[in-house]
């Protein structure tokens, strides 16, 4: 069976985010918002302004700040100039257990992960009834 009219892209032929995109996170937030103690977090969002010219690709990663682990599965994600919107599911054993957690946004720049810019902390923070949110 012929397929006609189908383009499949290869993100492969898309280059590696490098010094010429300049990327800065503009909103963070999880679901649900807020979450009860012990309860699974279904997935983060992140919207990442990229400024450069043409499409890049890289992989996102999220880290808890306050015990450095790794929170959320990481892949590669292709980035068009503008805003994209990244969700990031959480890992399944990862909870929330301290009275705040602020999290970093990482992105492979040149094949090195470092932190994304942000105008803001994005934390949750526990409220009263063992929840936590980050409104």
């Amino acid at each position: 069976m012929a397929l006609q009219g189908c383009v499949i892209r290869d993100d492969r032929d898309i280059a590696s985010c490098g010094g010429g995109h300049r990327l800065q996170i503009v909103d963070f937030d999880m679901a649900p918002d807020p979450v009860a103690q012990g309860q699974r977090l279904d997935r983060f969002l992140v919207r990442l302004r990229a400024d450069g010219s043409g499409e890049c690709r890289t992989v996102i990663r999220l880290r808890d700040e306050g015990d450095k682990g790794f929170v959320g599965q990481e892949r590669v994600h292709r980035l068009h100039p503008g805003i994209n919107e990244i969700m990031i599911e959480p890992y399944e054993r990862y909870r929330f257990i301290r009275n705040e957690h602020c999290f970093v946004v990482l992105a492979d720049i040149a094949g090195t992960p470092r932190p994304v810019d942000a105008a803001r902390r994005f934390c949750a923070r526990q409220m009263a009834g063992g929840r936590w949110s980050m409104r």
